[in-house]
């Protein structure tokens, strides 16, 4: 009989198979090592655990992106040590920015004049993506309040129970009263009708999911808008709906170029998309465009210059890297619009004739 004794959390090691001629003893687990261990050692250990993670190739059920073209994948690889925040050492990954901003915002036909350009920022996804759009819905809720000396005090926010947890994140991070339309069986996302119905004094925007995390169905963005016009007029309130395309913004506007979901709709001011989904990006980036700059209040927009010159910065970190927003750039301009529709609607027909 083989006796085993249960070991505590500070005894588990790390050991050691094919990294033994360097290393003659295990590692402590959650602890640092007394010693260092040569670089090649190192290497070998975790490259020996990590092959017991699976094939990103072969994640069939990933929502992320898992394969780039080699050519992104040397410039990811150029550029993974530059920090994006460092705009003054780094000024054309800056401008690289700035262009899928303006790209994006274009396709989500914002109405932007001629020499104008777009508002936007570029996130490490969706979720900081709509924090980052909820907390300006707020801040102009709260500052609409202040201005007719009402209370600001319990703003809430009506979605569907069909929600990506980040919105409930943002809610109990930001002290917002987040409202649920409930599903029903065989309706399984935001009835339009309930939410609008559901909508008060206090409520800083409708949010609407193109591309709902639990069967990808589109959510009808325009009859909510069409409900809300008729509202606001009745009540004299101003209720914007934000759209959470983190997973159809790189959809609707190929496959279905006619459907009314984006900037066409004059109560949609903002709208966040995910680059590291069908914007066909290494995880993670993601991306918030507003409809125009009055919809993003200024004191949330911060100054910073200890990096230089003067910088505006809309973030909820600091650092970042900046090659996923080169590897965004780089698939918006390979592609473009003619080739993404084809190969979109390619790959659309091969999983339905599956």
């Amino acid at each position: 009989m083989v006796l085993s004794r249960a070991s505590s959390d500070t005894d588990v090691s790390v050991h050691s198979t094919f990294a033994s001629r360097y290393v003659r003893s295990s590692l402590p687990r959650y602890r640092m090592p007394e010693n260092s261990i040569p670089k090649e050692a190192a290497y070998q250990i975790i490259n020996d655990e990590l092959m017991l993670d699976g094939n990103p190739r072969l994640n069939l059920a990933s929502f992320v992106t898992t394969w780039m073209e080699p050519e992104c994948d040397k410039l990811i690889m150029a550029s993974i040590n530059k920090n994006y925040v460092d705009m003054d050492e780094y000024p054309v990954t800056t401008d690289l920015q700035n262009r899928c901003v303006n790209m994006i915002a274009h396709l989500f036909h914002a109405p932007l004049g001629e020499s104008e350009t777009a508002v936007g920022v570029g996130t490490v996804g969706s979720s900081e993506a709509i924090m980052l759009a909820g907390l300006a819905f707020k801040r102009r809720w709260q500052n609409k309040r202040k201005a007719e000396g009402k209370p600001f005090d319990k703003p809430n926010i009506i979605t569907g129970a069909n929600v990506q947890v980040c919105w409930e994140k943002f809610a109990r991070y930001f002290e917002v009263e987040l409202k649920e339309v409930k599903l029903r069986e065989g309706y399984y996302v935001m009835d339009p009708e309930q939410a609008v119905e559901m909508v008060d004094e206090n409520t800083i925007c409708v949010a609407a999911i193109l591309g709902s995390t639990l069967n990808g169905e589109f959510e009808d963005v325009k009859r909510i808008n069409d409900l809300l016009e008729e509202k606001n007029k009745q009540t004299g309130w101003e209720t914007p709906i934000h759209v959470d395309a983190a997973s159809g913004g790189f959809i609707a506007p190929f496959l279905y170029p006619e459907l009314e979901w984006d900037f066409r709709l004059p109560w949609v001011k903002s709208i966040n998309v995910s680059g590291h989904k069908y914007g066909l990006v290494y995880p993670g980036i993601g991306w918030c465009v507003w409809r125009t700059k009055e919809d993003l209040p200024d004191e949330l927009i911060f100054h910073i210059n200890y990096l230089g010159s003067d910088q505006p910065t809309f973030t909820l970190n600091f650092s970042k890297g900046s090659s996923q927003v080169i590897g965004q750039y780089y698939q918006l301009i390979r592609h473009g619009i003619e080739v993404t529709s084809l190969v979109i609607f390619i790959r659309s027909n091969i999983e339905f004739l599956r």
